[in-house]
């Protein structure tokens, strides 16, 4: 016998019994026979190891530790979407769309499931990586756990792209969730609280076989690639179906298209009222535009999609007794107030506190201690109060009052004309707004401090070395190193990584000083239109607002900024520290493909996809996704999408070699 052939001949059978078990729900054979011819693989791989595979259907029972989950970076960004409660604004976003878009739009409605977001790389259609979204950057790798969930091929079938990630949801079943509380009573074991929380934890298992004995599933509803051969997002989920992938499909109406906004509500209002017939929770819909030429036209902002917004069901809602208010003070000066609660069950968890947004809030709710309430989770993350049972309010309960100085500094609070909330106006010492400051500074999508995290600043803020950002960088080995938990390797990482923040390019470190209202894609703007801190500080109202996405109160909060001595003073000591205040401007290489938009597609032998991407920007021109009217040309390589190619004919797009394009730039 060949082992070599019988082992691969096991493995592609007992693939397609797989496939046909848990995403086709059509099995051929039973699970006794399934498993005798998984025992048989076993035997064979334990026998001869030099045959074994690591995406050998052996490996979905588990077995593999995890010491250590690697973050990793994701290839596209794994951004999160706009959520609404309101119909109403469900409709303001589909017409912001429409008078966009000149052409008419097609919308696809899904099913947002309420589980753990994963990004499954295939490379020549065998599965390489899983990493979990994190902060949408960068996730975790979880490769190991992601191979037992069995609707998770290891293995593609069919046309697939040889190169592509596919997103979509890890979740509990609802009757697997029930079966394993069901086991956890039996042994003694607390139960879990609820599907997602358990998912998630489930999924950082360091050993993979508890997460083989779960029984997660996972629907997968989005693919990403370089050059993926479809024009719509519905054409390639639909795809995906024929690779072997489990996705949501129209036959169960859990993936729709619609070109009207009449239906996307028809989907709303119809799974609103039959989400509880589901075998998995769900929390929402998601809307998308179903065109990738559009979606590439409509863009991104700095955390979501313009062309994708998820609705959001009304959340569940539980009555508990409101014992007392207490008030935060944020990095802004913004006075939160937040109700303490009788610890009481929601949504899976157990709730102590709630968010009461501000004073017109509370006086709007009446609120006295001891009150009756009726609490939400909002966005399913903070809960909040919405309501309160006066039947059972006590005479003698003492309304809340909204305080008039800062709990933290003692100022007397202002409120500015047009805002709801309340301020502490001492923003250079109330400790709160000052650590806040430093935290936001040294944040990962600011200046990205290694080694510097919140219980770093708040140990080095009360011993009094740091009382503003620019203090980081007058920091000294000896300073530190006495601190308490601060040994020579932490020290000499922490101020490593301040030396290296010098380096982060000027748009961020714009973002990172914290001037109000100018958040990541404010920065970005302000940086492209006046190119150095000099010009910014000196521009005019109109100049300001003349910028794409300024308005009135981010113009005038970036004038009364720079009026301020103490903010230039800090400004002027962080450059002489080194940090970056002007735009590092490109010389580009010629002007050749000045003005032109250009796509690449394909595989290329002298350059690499990126590298032909910088060329193209190095000699003036733009790189574009997605071919249009406005595309001046399409670089092919071998292996060029068949879509891309159809488009281009169509609309008469040049289309030119890798040898035409060497010639175009005079290299």
């Amino acid at each position: 016998m060949n082992i070599g052939a019988e082992i691969q001949r096991l493995t592609d059978e007992l693939n397609r019994h797989n496939h046909l078990y848990y995403v086709e729900s059509n099995p051929e054979i039973s699970d006794y026979d399934f498993d005798q011819l998984l025992l048989k693989l076993q035997q064979l791989e334990t026998e001869y190891p030099e045959f074994a595979s690591d995406l050998s259907p052996t490996k979905r029972v588990g077995g593999d530790i995890t010491k250590k989950f690697e973050t990793v970076k994701h290839r596209f960004p794994m951004l999160s979407l706009s959520n609404s409660y309101s119909e109403e604004e469900i409709i303001e976003w589909g017409n912001r769309i429409k008078k966009t878009i000149e052409t008419p739009v097609e919308y696809v409605c899904e099913l947002k499931y309420d589980g753990v977001a994963i990004g499954v790389s295939y490379l020549n259609g065998k599965l390489v990586r899983a990493v979990t979204r994190g902060d949408g950057v960068q996730g975790e790798d979880v490769t190991n756990n992601v191979k037992t969930i069995k609707t998770i091929p290891l293995q593609l079938k069919g046309d697939f792209p040889v190169d592509f990630d596919i997103r979509g949801e890890i979740y509990f079943p609802i009757k697997a969730f029930e079966k394993t509380n069901e086991e956890r009573r039996l042994n003694g074991e607390a139960e879990f609280a609820n599907p997602r929380n358990s998912a998630s934890g489930t999924l950082k298992s360091q050993d993979s076989k508890v997460v083989a004995s779960r029984g997660l599933d996972c629907m997968l509803y989005g693919i990403y690639g370089d050059d993926l051969p479809f024009d719509n997002h519905l054409e390639s989920v639909q795809k995906a179906k024929d690779w072997g992938f489990k996705v949501p499909t129209v036959d169960a109406k859990y993936i729709f298209k619609t070109n009207s906004i009449d239906g996307i509500m028809e989907f709303i209002h119809f799974w609103d009222t039959k989400r509880h017939e589901l075998p998995f929770e769900i929390d929402g819909i998601v809307i998308k535009v179903n065109s990738y030429e559009i979606q590439s036209e409509l863009g991104f902002t700095a955390k979501s999609p313009r062309w994708a917004i998820a609705y959001k069901f009304k959340a569940e809602r539980v009555e508990t007794v409101l014992k007392d208010v207490t008030f935060q003070v944020g990095r802004t000066g913004a006075i939160t107030p937040v109700a303490n609660l009788k610890p009481v069950h929601l949504g899976g968890t157990t709730v102590k506190r709630a968010s009461l947004h501000n004073a017109d809030q509370i006086a709007k709710l009446d609120l006295h201690i001891g009150d009756s309430v009726f609490v939400e989770k909002g966005g399913e993350i903070i809960p909040k109060i919405v309501g309160v049972n006066e039947k059972l309010r006590n005479t003698s309960a003492i309304k809340v009052q909204f305080i008039d100085v800062c709990p933290e500094c003692e100022a007397k609070l202002i409120r500015r004309d047009g805002e709801v909330q309340h301020f502490c106006p001492n923003e250079k010492t109330c400790p709160p707004q000052v650590k806040g400051k430093i935290e936001h500074f040294i944040a990962r999508k600011a200046m990205n401090i290694d080694g510097l995290g919140s219980e770093t600043v708040d140990l080095l803020f009360s011993k009094g070395l740091i009382k503003n950002v620019a203090d980081l960088y007058d920091l000294r080995f000896d300073q530190v190193i006495d601190l308490d938990r601060m040994a020579e390797k932490s020290v000499n990482n922490l101020l490593k990584g301040i030396k290296e923040s010098i380096q982060i390019p000027f748009e961020r470190v714009l973002f990172a000083i914290g001037i109000r209202f100018v958040g990541e894609t404010v920065a970005k703007q302000l940086a492209k239109a006046f190119k150095n801190i000099e010009a910014l500080a000196l521009a005019k109202y109109d100049d300001l607002v003349a910028v794409d996405e300024i308005g009135e109160k981010i113009a005038i909060s970036v004038q009364n900024y720079f009026l301020d001595e103490e903010n230039v003073n800090l400004i002027e000591r962080l450059q002489k520290a080194g940090l970056q205040f002007e735009v590092e401007e490109k010389v580009l290489s010629s002007e050749n493909l000045k003005g032109k938009n250009v796509v690449v597609s394909g595989v290329f032998s002298m350059f690499s996809r990126d590298e032909l991407k910088e060329l193209i920007e190095n000699h003036g021109g733009k790189n574009v996704s997605s071919i249009s009217s406005k595309t001046d040309f399409v670089i092919a390589g071998a292996n060029m999408g068949p879509a891309k190619l159809e488009k281009a004919t169509q609309l008469g797009v040049e289309i030119v070699s890798e040898d035409d394009f060497v010639k175009m730039i005079g290299q």
